[in-house]
């Protein structure tokens, strides 16, 4: 095996450097606000999960220089929200056409920083890009009174992060991004630069969530905060806007259940179960948990297993032969080898308190380079029965681990899909619709598919969550406008005392 030629570290940093000099500095990134790049603050160095390879660190503010970034992205926002539409639309098209240009730059850098597979990562690129230009023919409202500022995870940075802000920008709103602390910030910066040389009122801003929390969520100036992470960091954002009427979206964790019951199309969902496991189960939409009838463990388990043996995993750059295509592969490395070796040891806590391997992986199953350091990765887990006291009983293990529950009876297997008080997606595999359907009404996910996995979704189809998954405006199609933007139209949502959802 060797690696990808043209694929290293140094020389995509250095592509990165002729594209957006002001960015990429020669030891490190900037941050961007203002309408400026400033190298200022303490830059630690990257490590990518790959095979830990140093890469680019950006430099972390303090909470002062994040409430002058704030303050200059609300300045930008009120001449930003008196900008014709038009004018609007035809700088986020230019925008759009430069991330397009650069596309598979953008798709490498996410290879290297939070270790997606090739296919993966242009995905990631292709659905920003697909998703903005859609809203450029569909944008419409009133923009907020500030600024939007955006926390969000480091495993979507282009699909989730950068997408929402492109959006927030049509909508007439200056939009506020934290990078990621764990990855992903190299692709913004480069993202960011691009977007910004079309006067699009962008800030990038890095540093600890719970240092500047207080600074994105607080300040005054702020009109509207997004969320995508945890349920612990989400719950801290919510009690800081109790005291606040600041519009929001908060879109936490769940544990999502596929539940198979009176089920016998064991070909159909043993092409989803190796699927399943794409990018690691690290995204908010995986499926961990299977809840199964009792009486057709023997047959689920004849689907499953062959499945999971074939989930192909690696380094996202190793080929056999210079010119060989990137491997087409279901995962690479976790986050970090801090992520990989904490959940191995809660799967080895779980078993020694019980639970039932069923398939553990080996990691001379995976595709390496010779001598690559190996720490960040993990190899596909299967595990009956965990135990209450673990975590991956009643929460979600973000990694390459499936837990399996048996039950004998209906209410046994909705309170088994139920088990992380609310979830953002579930699937019940069942012959008779019908009976799926009944099922679907009580399972506490926002998508419910039937004999199909469900997915955050583009462009017009609603997102959201019920129970302790998701707090605040739904997104999604024209939700996601009226999330950014004031109006008539009212904000549906998962909010306190409210019951009233639309059709998803």
């Amino acid at each position: 095996m060797l690696l990808k030629s043209g694929t290293d570290w140094p020389t995509l940093y250095a592509r990165c450097r002729q594209v957006a000099p002001q960015a990429f500095l020669p030891d490190g990134l900037a941050n961007y606000w203002g309408g400026l790049w400033r190298a200022g603050g303490a830059t630690t160095p990257g490590v990518s999960p790959v095979d830990g390879t140093e890469i680019a660190g950006a430099p972390a503010v303090d909470q002062l220089t994040a409430t002058a970034a704030v303050r200059s992205a609300y300045d930008q926002h009120r001449t930003w929200a008196d900008t014709p539409l038009s004018e609007r639309k035809t700088r986020a098209l230019a925008a759009l056409d430069a991330l397009r240009e650069h596309r598979d730059l953008l798709s490498l850098l996410l290879v290297w920083e939070i270790g997606k597979p090739w296919r993966l990562a242009t995905a990631d690129v292709d659905r920003c890009l697909d998703g903005v230009r859609w809203y450029v023919d569909e944008i419409d409202g009133t923009p907020l009174p500030g600024p939007v500022s955006n926390i969000a995870s480091w495993n979507y940075p282009m699909s989730v992060l950068m997408h929402a802000m492109l959006v927030q920008v049509l909508a007439g709103n200056a939009a506020i991004g934290k990078a990621p602390t764990d990855g992903g910030v190299s692709c913004l910066t480069l993202a960011v630069a691009l977007a910004a040389r079309e006067g699009l009122p962008l800030t990038l801003i890095s540093g600890s969530g719970a240092k500047l929390s207080s600074v994105l969520v607080g300040a005054p100036e702020v009109g509207c905060v997004s969320f995508v992470g945890g349920r612990d960091v989400g719950g801290q954002v919510a009690a800081r806007l109790l005291s606040t009427d600041k519009p929001h979206v908060l879109e936490q964790e769940g544990l999502n259940c596929w539940g198979v019951w009176e089920f016998s199309q064991w070909e159909l969902l043993s092409g989803l179960v190796r699927k399943s496991f794409e990018y690691g189960k690290q995204r908010c939409t995986a499926y961990p948990r299977y809840v199964v009838q009792r009486r057709l463990f023997d047959a689920f388990l004849a689907a499953y297993l062959p499945a999971v043996r074939e989930v192909r995993f690696g380094h996202p750059l190793a080929v056999a032969a210079a010119g060989d295509p990137l491997p087409d592969l279901e995962y690479g490395p976790l986050i970090s080898h801090a992520k990989a070796k904490e959940l191995n040891d809660i799967v080895e806590v779980a078993i020694a308190r019980g639970g039932v391997p069923l398939h553990r992986g080996s990691l001379s199953d995976g595709r390496f380079l010779p001598g690559q350091p190996t720490d960040a990765y993990l190899p596909p887990v299967a595990m009956l029965a965990p135990p209450r006291s673990s975590p991956l009983h009643h929460a979600e293990p973000f990694g390459p681990v499936d837990t399996i529950v048996l039950v004998d009876t209906e209410a046994e297997l909705l309170a088994a899909m139920n088990a992380s008080n609310g979830s953002l997606v579930a699937s019940l595999a069942c012959d008779d619709e019908a009976l799926a359907g009944r099922l679907a009404a009580d399972v506490q996910a926002f998508k419910v598919g039937i004999n199909r996995p469900r997915s955050r979704g583009d462009r017009d189809e609603v997102f959201g969550g019920r129970g302790a998954s998701w707090r605040g405006a739904f997104v999604g199609g024209s939700l996601l406008v009226h999330s950014v933007t004031c109006g008539d139209a009212p904000r549906y949502g998962n909010f306190p005392s409210y019951s009233s959802y639309p059709s998803v």
